[in-house]
């Protein structure tokens, strides 16, 4: 039996993984700590296989001001806890990093594609996972992740962001972008074989297809019973302001990670997007 800390209670990726694990208690034990204040130090760490680490800060608006909060609680914070782990014995940390260390609105991203991150959410994911890398030995294995972004029932962020226009408008521009995105129960497929294996590394989770925005929002609709009408025609200016645009990069532009780079720990099967989609939605 493995012994899995979820490190941050409340976590969207937290409680779904605390679920899929939970339904073969034969095989997991699991246990959440909070990560609030300081009280976690008073925690005993040993015994714990795996720490997953998913407490972090983000979709709060990026200023100035903030960075520093930034780097308190999404690189200060997940160091603390992995010297605590390793110094319990703990054999595996799991850190969730992002996309967003590449810095890239729109693109395509390869092996060889180097971080350059160009928000202070970025940047302090980057420099944990820069720190964590070089506590890291054969006795203290650490598996950096970067999702693209992640959706399924209850999800936050940009996705019920959409989803909620979609149910309110009657049409949507159809624009020819790929993007990568990651079904939260094919991630946590993912993370029990992570888990399993108590391997380190850098891994990049996805989904074997990547998506259109209009094929999302298409799909989106037919879940709640609707027609969308998609017009063509203006792909081209749509695809101009994505360029050009931050808001408009991260809903109608390409931004996808090459599918080789996603081959380790992939689930042998996966719902089909429109089913993973149906699921999110009527689940919502």
């Amino acid at each position: 039996m493995k012994r899995v800390l979820i490190a941050g209670s409340g976590s969207y990726i937290g409680v779904q993984l605390a679920e899929w694990l939970g339904r073969t208690p034969e095989q997991y034990e699991i246990v959440t700590l909070s990560l609030r204040g300081s009280g976690w130090r008073g925690f005993d760490l040993s015994g714990f296989d795996t720490v997953v680490m998913v407490a972090g800060l983000a979709h709060r608006r990026e200023t100035q001001e903030a960075a520093p909060e930034y780097d308190a609680v999404n690189h200060v914070l997940p160091v603390q806890v992995a010297k605590a782990a390793k110094a319990a014995g703990v054999k595996q940390l799991i850190f969730f990093s992002s996309m967003s260390v590449y810095g890239l609105t729109t693109g395509r991203i390869h092996a060889h594609t180097d971080p350059a991150p160009n928000t202070a959410y970025g940047t302090s994911k980057l420099a944990a996972e820069r720190d964590l890398t070089l506590l890291a030995d054969e006795g203290f294995h650490v598996a950096v992740l970067r999702p693209p972004m992640i959706y399924g029932p209850g999800c936050r962020g940009n996705y019920p962001r959409l989803s909620a226009l979609i149910r309110k408008t009657p049409v949507f521009p159809a624009v020819r972008n790929e993007r990568s995105m990651l079904y939260i129960r094919t991630l946590c497929a993912f993370l029990a074989a992570l888990i399993d294996s108590g391997n380190g590394g850098l891994y990049f989770p996805q989904n074997r297809v990547y998506v259109a925005t209009s094929e999302l929002a298409r799909q989106i609709a037919k879940a709640h019973g609707k027609r969308l009408w998609l017009f063509h025609g203006a792909g081209w200016l749509f695809r101009l302001f994505a360029a050009r645009s931050g808001t408009a990069g991260r809903l109608f532009g390409t931004l996808t990670y090459d599918q080789s780079m996603s081959d380790a720990f992939r689930p042998a099967q996966e719902l089909s997007f429109a089913d993973s989609i149906r699921a999110t939605e009527v689940q919502a």
